[in-house]
């Protein structure tokens, strides 16, 4: 699992240049568009300013983004048109090694990110960094947590273009419907319901505003549980299904 970590990362740091430009830009663009530019219009914003209130799902949806299609175009590309998987099957390594440290590599892309964002906005004063350096620990589990569901479709789509379904049907909805933008109790209560049972970054987004803002609550502990007991469900299935399609 390491030897494969490894290759991915030398692979990202012949790159890094470029690799670093996004996750700083984005939130920056994000910040004064819809944080400090639609903010002014809509003034405090559950006790704080707009701009602080969608600083942590900032970090959210990258965390989302940079593992979710970490494990699904760059980990099909690497399985299928650079056949690297076929190659490092081929040495003493078995499939569950190799997924294993595809998953771990899509977690550490999702660290690195929030960790660029997260300097971001401590930068304009947006986090209590007395509970914000949690921030960085957990944004490797919330990356475990997305590295494994976008495992799962990488083994049974039937191609690259395939992906555009969970992109459009799911991250796209979770990107909106999470409490991103704006608190999901003002929801319908069915859409409230599906948010709180089957959108992972529903959970993400509550523990990161609660760390970023410095708000703790019971609620994140039944958000880290969540977190916890699907993100292992999820990394065992996708190891299975990864294993089915390459091996069986």
């Amino acid at each position: 699992v390491w030897k494969v970590w490894l290759r991915n990362k030398d692979v990202f740091m012949k790159t890094y240049k470029v690799n670093f430009i996004p996750p700083f830009i984005e939130p920056l663009l994000y910040l004064f568009a819809i944080g400090f530019g639609l903010g002014l219009y809509i003034g405090n914003f559950d006790g704080v300013s707009y701009a602080a209130y969608i600083a942590p799902a900032l970090i959210a949806i990258s965390s989302m983004y940079s593992a979710f299609f970490e494990c699904t175009f760059a980990s099909y590309v690497r399985m299928y048109y650079q056949k690297t998987f076929d190659a490092t099957i081929a040495t003493p390594l078995v499939i569950e090694e190799v997924v294993g440290g595809e998953l771990l590599w899509g977690a550490t892309k999702s660290l690195i990110n929030c960790s660029i964002i997260l300097f971001v906005i401590s930068i304009f004063g947006l986090a209590n960094l007395t509970w914000a350096l949690l921030v960085i620990p957990f944004s490797f589990l919330s990356g475990i947590l997305f590295a494994s569901l976008a495992m799962c479709f990488t083994a049974i789509v039937p191609s690259i273009d395939s992906f555009n379904y969970p992109t459009y049907l799911l991250i796209t909805p979770m990107f909106l419907f999470s409490g991103t933008f704006f608190p999901i109790t003002i929801l319908p209560t069915p859409v409230r319901i599906i948010a709180e049972a089957f959108l992972p970054l529903t959970h993400v987004v509550r523990i990161l505003r609660g760390l970023t803002l410095g708000s703790l609550g019971w609620d994140m502990l039944f958000s880290l549980v969540w977190i916890l007991g699907v993100s292992a469900a999820l990394f065992i299935l996708s190891i299975n299904l990864m294993h089915k399609r390459l091996i069986i």
